[in-house]
């Protein structure tokens, strides 16, 4: 479930190994490139987590994010 604090959508993820978290990562960049909407996002291991704002609305949350993140859920 994404949170919105501090001006970001935040949501972690946990996979099942790191070639699963690397291939989500992968997807995921395919459709930030094509809406040209590019999140924060770290990955250590199975882990990923991700936190999304819109930098040229003074870092807030904007539609683009959550239209992001409503991409990324359908990933999963």
């Amino acid at each position: 479930m994404w949170t919105e604090t501090d001006n970001t959508l935040h949501r972690s993820f946990e996979f099942k190994d790191f070639p699963d978290a690397f291939a989500f990562m992968t997807r995921v960049a395919f459709v930030a490139e094509k809406l040209n909407h590019h999140p924060t996002w770290k990955n250590e291991y199975n882990k990923v987590e991700i936190w999304l704002c819109t930098h040229s609305a003074n870092h807030t949350v904007t539609e683009k994010d959550r239209d992001l993140a409503r991409k990324i859920d359908e990933i999963v």
